[in-house]
């Protein structure tokens, strides 16, 4: 049985994505639940394929947005990772260095 950290270090090997890169995952995975940074009043319609997200992933992505909705970004990497569908974990991996492009074009969340 592979300990949790022996598992972290085994997907950071296999993928080459470094913790940075989940907790950007997980950002966007939040804007995707909620493009409106939870303000109530502010409806955002946002077509994810205009970012480069397939709808198949966003549905991946806004369910983990769902759970994570109001946690630190820095979730666990295997926790993370068992969520992700093989087509998420594909795009995730082609598409690491685009994450915090994604993040910035939202207004900043409070993460206090």
């Amino acid at each position: 049985m592979i300990n949790n950290k022996e598992r972290v270090q085994e997907i950071q090997q296999i993928t080459g994505l470094r913790p940075t890169h989940f907790a950007d995952l997980v950002r966007v995975a939040q804007l995707i639940y909620d493009p409106s940074g939870g303000v109530s009043s502010r409806i955002v319609k946002v077509n994810w394929l205009d970012f480069g997200i397939p709808s198949m992933v966003a549905e991946n992505l806004r369910s983990l947005g769902k759970e994570y909705q109001y946690e630190s970004p820095h979730v666990s990497i295997d926790l993370v990772w068992e969520q992700l569908t093989p087509e998420t974990r594909s795009w995730f991996i082609a598409n690491r260095s685009i994450l915090w492009e994604i993040e910035e074009s939202f207004p900043a969340l409070d993460e206090d």
